[in-house]
């Protein structure tokens, strides 16, 4: 009599098919978040290279680049009215920087926000490596294509812009930087009016607004709370929109609309500014002042 015999049935490769399906989608998820392209186009690159990241990785910056050329090269011309301002301070240098695009919504997104915080970081390091007398504050301003070509860690700002410009969908500008450096013996005041939040931890180093200054001094009294009263005279730069730095015998001659020691301080206005800052001992030797969107005079 023959008996019947249990037979276990399963299916060939079943094993073996879902730790691979598993392990394709771990590494999707890690390279849409490395790199924050979309979940279709990540899948795409990684289908092309059987799931190598890196070079996944090297072909989708290669397209995205290619799409935000194009994109900047269909988007050009386009008005840029809107925009930000941004600042970084560190140390004893600091830079303004301005980007601008079409409107304010793209301006609050954390992506054009990334690349202001870029320009910000190469501006610094451009200061950074200029050499001059160590004895004295330092300032420089940059612009134009010289500008557009000064390098991130993967690319220069023109590649960075037209990414962006691809990702986000709207014209856009680097219309300028401006940098300060000084010794020891000086401070730089720093105010951003109109500041956002920064939403992400790696902004955390950055203000973002639509009017920045910075104010140059010089303490005589080692006492004086430099924080506070560069801020108060940054503050002032904003408000008051001086064009040059003058000196306290403007006021007996009627200068005191546009040279800031003798305009009155923003917020104590009985006094000018020189006259307030003499109370402290500072001395004002320099300023800086941007107002996104405002039109900016070149020089030959």
């Amino acid at each position: 009599m023959m008996t019947k015999q249990l037979i276990s049935w399963q299916p060939a490769g079943l094993f073996h098919t879902c730790t691979r399906l598993a392990a394709d989608k771990n590494v999707l998820v890690k390279l849409r978040k490395k790199t924050g392209y979309s979940f279709t186009n990540c899948k795409k690159a990684l289908d092309k290279f059987s799931n190598d990241i890196k070079q996944a990785e090297v072909w989708l910056h290669e397209q995205a680049q290619k799409e935000g050329w194009s994109k900047a090269s269909k988007l050009q011309g386009r008005k840029t009215a809107e925009g930000l301002v941004g600042l970084l301070h560190k140390g004893n240098t600091a830079v303004l920087v301005e980007v601008n695009c079409e409107t304010d919504f793209v301006a609050k997104n954390v992506k054009f926000q990334q690349l202001v915080q870029q320009v910000a970081v190469s501006t610094l390091k451009h200061c950074q490596s200029t050499e001059g007398d160590q004895s004295s504050h330092l300032k420089g301003f940059l612009a134009g294509e010289d500008f557009l070509q000064m390098k991130t860690e993967e690319s220069s700002l023109k590649d960075l812009l037209a990414l962006t410009i691809g990702k986000l969908g709207e014209n856009m500008i680097m219309k300028r930087a401006a940098w300060v450096t000084v010794p020891s013996n000086m401070f730089i005041g720093s105010y951003m009016h109109g500041s956002l939040p920064a939403d992400m931890p790696f902004l955390a180093n950055m203000a973002f607004g639509k009017y920045g200054a910075l104010a140059i001094c010089k303490p005589n009294n080692c006492k004086t709370n430099v924080t506070e009263l560069g801020r108060r005279l940054g503050q002032h730069v904003v408000g008051m929109s001086p064009s040059s730095l003058g000196s306290l015998e403007d006021e007996s001659a009627g200068e005191t609309e546009t040279r800031m020691l003798a305009q009155p301080f923003l917020l104590e206005p009985s006094q000018t500014v020189g006259q307030y800052l003499q109370a402290y001992d500072v001395q004002v030797l320099d300023f800086v002042r941007f107002e996104c969107g405002e039109e900016v005079q070149t020089t030959s």
